[in-house]
């Protein structure tokens, strides 16, 4: 397995992939480490987590500079990543004894009845290459916390940030066998969703990915979250203040390169509003400054590999043979490394690929419309059901906007974002259960009741 430099197209290492047998001796190996990390106390968890905060910390340029080379994220948004991780090793060190904690139920007068949230054993995690240190703390923090242990498949991109992530770990002192990153093709991941001693499965990728795996999870009734696509609406209502949502409006579909589930991709503009807002949107897309992501002043790098940029190009070609208005960029850039310029959609027919279809790079896609009803129904018409966000300068009703948008994350004056504070999921097909917070961490434990009677056979014991 190699890694790629997308930016500059070298090989930056290879790595040897497990034979079989390493496989499942890593499989036996978390399955007999699990009773014991489980019989540990959450303190005493949640003390090697806050641990691997602190070395994530101490590791901030070396591992922002490992996702910069192996997937082409700029290197002030690398940094934030770590930084962002750290806190979720902080945040759950503090609140996972309290979320883990039994919960007392008031049944009858004479029992004590609680709910135990208890660890179910070895959890698989299928994770992309995105956000390559993000979407793995953020599976493997809360689980080890709560006492499962882990098993990563990371992807075949990112090998460099999946070993990385496992020494931060290890050196924090968390057992080798508790988590393991295998660097295995996405067939034998399959084989082993399917394996008796893994107990749930978790993944974050592609719609198609999603149904493979729950399907092969469900047969063996086992549990599984999925964290799939997006096509996120950005709605601009006509009191929303244009210059400042403009500006937000350029971060929220270019971060990360683009290359982000809840990126917004559809910007759905109120007419009193739309020749504004197009224009400044124009404006500061066209301003962006695209190349090295290791320089501090660059905005956009390369996408994550030369296929994403055939795949991305396709579709805004498809969008504008459909009858959409080409208004910037709209092909990759005569340049080495997988750049494609950032672009802007106006003039979408609603059946186009930009609008029916998750983009993943600095593409967007603008629609028009004539109210805040029209609105709504187009950020609704969507198989995906991921994020979304409304700007407006009427808080009350940006509120009442969000709670009909048919999304799991619903954000007022704010693009989508996750925080370890709020669950993160969605909903139809960009998946279903919850990571993160309290609701995250609880996916994978046994919900158990117990009911402890006092007196036996009504006999006025205690």
């Amino acid at each position: 397995m190699q890694s790629t430099n997308p930016y500059t197209t070298d090989v930056l290492d290879s790595y040897e992939t497990p034979t079989d047998r390493e496989v499942e001796q890593a499989i036996e190996a978390a399955a007999d480490r699990f009773p014991e990390w489980a019989d540990r106390s959450v303190q005493d968890r949640c003390r090697l987590v806050d641990r691997a905060g602190d070395l994530l910390g101490e590791r901030l340029d070396e591992y922002a500079s490992l996702m910069t080379r192996e997937m082409g994220k700029p290197i002030e948004q690398a940094r934030a990543e770590v930084e962002k991780c750290a806190w979720l090793c902080d945040y759950y060190a503090e609140t996972a004894p309290e979320q883990l904690a039994d919960e007392v139920v008031g049944t009858e007068a004479d029992a004590r009845t609680l709910v135990s949230y208890e660890p179910v054993g070895p959890v698989l995690a299928i994770m992309p290459w995105n956000f390559p240190f993000w979407q793995v703390f953020r599976f493997a923090v809360p689980n080890l916390a709560a006492g499962n242990v882990g098993l990563l498949k990371h992807a075949s991109n990112v090998p460099g940030c999946a070993r990385a992530i496992e020494d931060v770990l290890h050196d924090a002192g968390v057992p080798e066998s508790a988590f393991q990153s295998l660097l295995v093709d996405s067939e034998t991941a399959a084989d082993l969703v399917g394996d008796d001693r893994i107990r749930g499965v978790t993944l974050t990728g592609s719609e198609g990915a999603g149904r493979a795996v729950a399907e092969r999870a469900g047969s063996e009734l086992k549990k599984s979250v999925l964290e799939l696509g997006g096509s996120d609406p950005f709605v601009v209502l006509d009191d929303a203040p244009v210059e400042a949502t403009a500006e937000t409006a350029v971060t929220a579909r270019t971060q990360n390169n683009g290359q982000s589930c809840i990126a917004a991709k559809r910007f759905i503009v109120h007419t009193d509003v739309y020749d504004e807002f197009v224009g400044a949107f124009h404006e500061r897309l066209d301003a962006l400054t695209v190349g090295d992501p290791r320089e501090e002043s660059v905005d956009v790098g390369p996408l994550a590999r030369e296929d994403l940029v055939a795949d991305l190009h396709d579709q805004v070609t498809a969008t504008v043979d459909a009858g959409a208005t080409l208004a910037l960029g709209g092909e990759p850039m005569d340049r080495e490394g997988a750049f494609y310029a950032p672009t802007l959609l106006t003039d979408v027919p609603r059946d186009a690929s930009a609008a029916t279809e998750e983009t993943f790079g600095p593409a967007a896609a603008v629609f028009e419309v004539d109210d805040e009803a029209e609105a709504l129904e187009l950020a609704n018409d969507t198989s995906f059901g991921l994020g979304a966000s409304v700007w407006t300068g009427d808080l009350d009703r940006g509120e009442r906007i969000a709670r009909e948008f048919e999304a799991g994350l619903c954000f007022v004056n704010e693009y989508v974002q996750s925080d370890p504070r709020l669950p993160f999921g969605g909903v139809k097909n960009s998946g279903y259960g919850r990571e993160l917070s309290r609701h995250g961490i609880r996916e994978f434990v046994n919900r158990k009741s117990i009911w402890v009677q006092h007196g036996l056979g009504g006999d006025g014991g205690t």
